[in-house]
């Protein structure tokens, strides 16, 4: 996959997760609360972040936003 495609990738992601949060009233914060997570490493994990780290962010994330991978 070429760089350009992870981006848009990461940005159809990053806009999925966001409409969630609206749809549910909750920020950014309230999510990094509830799944116990440093509220920096779940920025992170939304934009697109690759680490180990924040691929389990954001399954906890999807998880908890019901969407699916």
């Amino acid at each position: 996959m070429n760089e350009q495609a992870l981006l848009n990738s990461a940005r159809t992601v990053e806009k999925q997760i966001k409409i969630n949060l609206l749809n549910r009233g909750m920020s950014q914060r309230d999510l990094s609360d509830l799944i116990g997570e440093n509220p920096t490493q779940v920025n992170r994990a939304i934009k697109g972040d690759m680490s180990p780290k924040s691929i389990r962010i954001r399954e906890k994330i999807y998880t908890v936003l019901n969407i699916e991978e």
